[in-house]
């Protein structure tokens, strides 16, 4: 269901970002929510039209407008394969900005960056980031309302990057859209941060051994790692996050580096000492990973992109050839890695 966000309270001049211009309504046991949405089209209605969906997740700002702009210009460069895919930006908000705009209470809310990890709302229901993009692919799984829809991807930038990780990796719906011959991508792009599996991290010389750190007892907790996982994630037994692993390495991701993302002190960049394990910067630090998971997986699939000239600015990421060619299959990335 959607509606008119502008219509359920006065927008106010803040620091804080704009809304989205219309709400996404989840329906579950427990109760109703919703979250800022803006999308291409009106969702509840039957769209025969619409063979592929492109979900964008913002970053840290939460400036959904700006990455949905971005999306609708790369959907431009990307043809009539664009013309044909439903575009989504949901928008994962603050407390301040409930108090800011004047919402009501059905508007789910986060303590501060808590949203890019899968952490439960504040309010007004416990729910997570991952149910929120749960509902929405519930919703474009829905046969009688997208009947020839065969792909979705999802793009997240810097703190959204860091949420499309964990949820490739615990989400629950999109192994229900593969179920019913929906594809489903990844693309990953310039997060803080990466979940590790294990307490290895790497090392200056590139390899990877149990991290040391005396005073970083906090290194493998979630979101750097398995320990205390939210309570999305039911299960955490070691067969359980073998598994989660395992389909992982399989599934249909690509990380989607900028080439000048190489600041160790740029304003948005995790400094903590679990990030600063991971390496000193987000392009170093998605290299590692890349290299983590190609060594313990000989199945491994996942490609590794670079976006020359771009440092970390998210809409430069989207609308890049090489987030055209990930998200739109249209065109060619010239700088794969792999």
């Amino acid at each position: 269901m959607l509606t008119s966000v502008a219509t359920q309270g006065a927008r106010l001049q803040t620091p804080v970002p704009a809304l989205a211009m219309q709400a996404f309504a989840l329906h579950t046991a427990t109760g109703n929510a919703s979250v800022p949405l803006d999308s291409s089209i009106v969702l509840g209605v039957n769209h025969p039209e619409i063979t592929r969906a492109a979900i964008v997740l913002h970053g840290k700002g939460r400036n959904v407008q700006g990455y949905f702009r971005a999306l609708q210009n790369a959907a431009a460069q990307a043809g009539s394969i664009g013309s044909h895919t439903l575009l989504l930006a949901p928008q994962f908000l603050r407390e301040e900005d409930i108090q800011a705009h004047r919402l009501p209470n059905q508007f789910l809310r986060w303590h501060e960056g808590s949203w890019s990890a899968g952490e439960l709302a504040v309010g007004p229901l416990p729910y997570s980031s991952f149910d929120v993009i749960d509902a929405l692919l519930g919703t474009l799984g829905d046969r009688t309302k997208f009947p020839n829809l065969t792909t979705v991807v999802l793009i997240g930038h810097s703190g959204g990057g860091q949420l499309l990780n964990r949820y490739a990796i615990a989400g629950k719906q999109p192994a229900a859209l593969q179920s019913i011959g929906i594809s489903v991508r990844f693309v990953i792009a310039n997060p803080s941060s990466y979940f590790y599996f294990t307490d290895d991290r790497p090392q200056p010389d590139g390899s990877f051994a149990p991290f040391k750190g005396a005073n970083c007892a906090h290194f493998n907790q979630w979101r750097y790692g398995p320990a205390n996982a939210p309570a999305y994630i039911a299960d955490t037994s070691t067969a359980a996050w073998q598994k989660r692993e395992s389909d992982y390495a399989k599934a249909n991701v690509i990380y989607l580096m900028g080439a000048d993302d190489t600041d160790p002190e740029q304003q948005d960049l995790d400094t903590s000492c679990a990030g600063e394990a991971e390496g000193p910067d987000r392009l170093d630090r998605g290299k590692a990973y890349f290299r983590y998971l190609t060594a313990r997986h000989s199945d491994f699939g996942h490609r590794f992109w670079l976006v020359p000239g771009v440092a970390h600015v998210g809409s430069r990421m989207v609308e890049s050839a090489c987030a055209v060619a990930a998200v739109f299959d249209s065109g060619n990335c010239t700088t794969q890695v792999r």
